[in-house]
C-alpha cells in the first residue's frame, strides 16, 4: 500500500467516528436573557507527509502527526456590545512550511482578545488584538478555508496573522459596499526600527447577489450563497527598518496593496463552482538592497510580491468538494538568491460530514524554486486533516 493509500484510509476512519452535530456550551444572562456567552473549540489534527527532510543527508521522507490549530474561544454579546477572546496551543511540530527541522519548542498565546461595539450597521468599532485588515485571504476564517489553509506567502512584514489596535468598518448602499480603516501597532520592536509608528490599513469591498457583509470572510459557503466580491486594501508604515542596520542608516518605510476577487455559484442539479483570486505587492523601499538590511526586509515575509488563484467544484446533494490551488511569488532576496521565484501548486478534496463542524481535507502540493539554495529546494507534500469545531 503507497503512502497516498494509507494516508487516507488513516484519516477517513478518524473522520467517521463521529456524525453527530456539534454545539459549544452556550449561557445566557440578564433581562429576558439578553446577554449571551459561548465556548468553542476548534481543531485541526493533521498527518503530514514531506518527500524531504529526515536522514543524514536530509533527502529521506519525514512523516509526522500535529495540530495545525487547537483552540478554545469565547465569544459574548450584550445588546450593540461584544467581545472575543480565543486561545491556541502548539507544540512540537516538524514539517513546516518550507522546511523540515526539530520542533521541540511549544507555544500557547493569546491568538485574539477584542472588545466590539456596534453603533449601527454603517459604523462599528474594533479593538484588542484582531486581523488587521489588508489581505482577503488572512480575513478568512481559519476553520473556513477553501483548500487545506492559506498561503504561507501571504503574511505582511514584521506582523503575523493579528495585530494590536483599533478599527472601524461598517456597510454602506444596502450592503453593497464595505469599509475597514484600521490603525495597529506594525513593527513593535521599536528599539530595531528607526522609529515607533503605527501602521495604518484602509480595505473597502464591493458585493453582490447575496453579499459578504461579516469582517471575516469564508473560503467557501459550500452551495448556500450566491457571491460575487471585488475588494481591494494599502496599508503603509513609516521607518520600519534600516538597510544598514550596523550604522543604523537608510531607513525604509512600508507600503503595501493589493487587490481580490471572489465568486461562488451553485447552479441547480450541476454543483457549485468556486473562484477565488488575489494579488499583493509588499514594497520596502529596496531595503534589502543595503549594506546590512534588517532581517525584516528579506526572507519569505520581507519585500515581495505575488498571488494565487483558488478554483473549486462541489457535487449537488453529495458534501465533497475538489479544489485546486497555484501561486506565483517574487521574493527581493532569500538565502542568498536575489528576486527568487517560487511556484506552489495544490489539489484536493474537502468531505464535509457536518458541515465546517466536521470535516475531512486531503491536499498533495509541490514547490518550486527558480533557484535552489542551501535552505530551499523544491519539495511535494500531501496532508490529510480531520477538523472539528464545537
Amino acid at each position: 500500500m503507497n503512502i497516498i493509500s494509507r494516508v487516507l484510509l488513516t484519516f477517513a476512519g478518524v473522520a467517521l467516528v463521529t456524525t453527530s452535530a456539534f454545539a459549544g456550551p452556550t449561557w445566557t444572562f440578564g433581562p429576558d436573557d439578553e446577554g449571551l456567552l459561548k465556548l468553542d473549540y476548534k481543531g485541526q489534527f493533521q498527518l503530514d507527509y514531506r518527500d524531504t527532510g529526515s536522514g543524514s543527508g536530509h533527502d529521506d521522507d519525514s512523516m509526522e502527526f500535529n495540530f495545525r490549530r487547537n483552540r478554545l474561544s469565547l465569544v459574548g454579546a450584550y445588546g450593540n456590545l461584544g467581545i472575543y477572546a480565543q486561545t491556541e496551543y502548539t507544540e512540537d511540530v516538524n514539517i513546516g512550511p518550507f522546511s523540515v527541522s526539530d520542533g521541540s519548542d511549544s507555544e500557547f498565546q493569546m491568538l485574539d482578545a477584542q472588545i466590539r461595539y456596534k453603533f449601527n450597521n454603517a459604523f462599528r468599532v474594533r479593538a484588542g488584538k484582531f486581523k488587521y485588515n489588508l489581505t482577503r485571504e488572512n480575513l478568512e476564517a481559519c476553520e473556513m478555508p477553501l483548500t487545506l489553509d492559506r498561503s504561507v506567502l501571504i503574511r505582511a512584514p514584521f506582523v503575523s496573522t493579528r495585530d494590536k489596535g483599533v478599527a472601524v468598518w461598517g456597510n454602506l448602499f444596502n450592503d453593497i459596499f464595505q469599509y475597514r480603516l484600521d490603525v495597529m501597532n506594525g513593527r513593535n520592536d521599536s528599539a530595531s526600527a528607526p522609529d515607533s509608528n503605527f501602521r495604518y490599513t484602509g480595505r473597502v469591498h464591493v458585493t453582490f447577489l447575496d453579499g459578504e457583509k461579516g469582517y471575516g470572510y469564508k473560503g467557501t459557503y459550500m452551495g448556500k450563497k450566491k457571491v460575487i466580491t471585488l475588494g481591494a486594501a494599502y496599508s503603509a508604515e513609516e521607518d520600519v527598518a534600516y538597510g544598514d542596520c550596523a550604522n543604523e542608516m537608510d531607513a525604509v518605510d512600508y507600503q503595501a496593496w493589493t487587490v481580490d476577487f471572489f465568486a461562488e455559484y451553485p447552479v441547480e442539479g450541476v454543483g457549485t463552482f468556486t473562484l477565488s483570486t488575489a494579488y499583493v505587492d509588499y514594497d520596502l523601499d529596496d531595503g534589502y538592497k543595503g549594506a546590512d538590511p534588517d532581517s525584516g526586509v528579506i526572507g519569505v515575509n520581507g519585500e515581495k510580491n505575488g498571488g494565487y488563484t483558488k478554483v473549486a467544484y462541489m457535487l449537488p446533494e453529495t458534501p465533497l468538494q475538489f479544489f485546486f490551488r497555484a501561486e506565483s511569488w517574487s521574493l527581493a532576496y532569500l538565502d542568498g538568491v536575489y528576486d527568487q521565484e517560487i511556484d506552489w501548486y495544490g489539489g484536493g478534496f474537502n468531505y464535509y460530514l457536518r458541515g465546517q463542524n466536521l470535516k475531512l481535507t486531503v491536499e498533495y502540493s509541490t514547490v518550486e524554486f527558480d533557484d535552489e539554495s542551501a535552505q530551499y529546494e523544491d519539495f511535494d507534500s500531501l496532508t490529510a486533516q480531520v477538523q472539528v469545531v464545537f
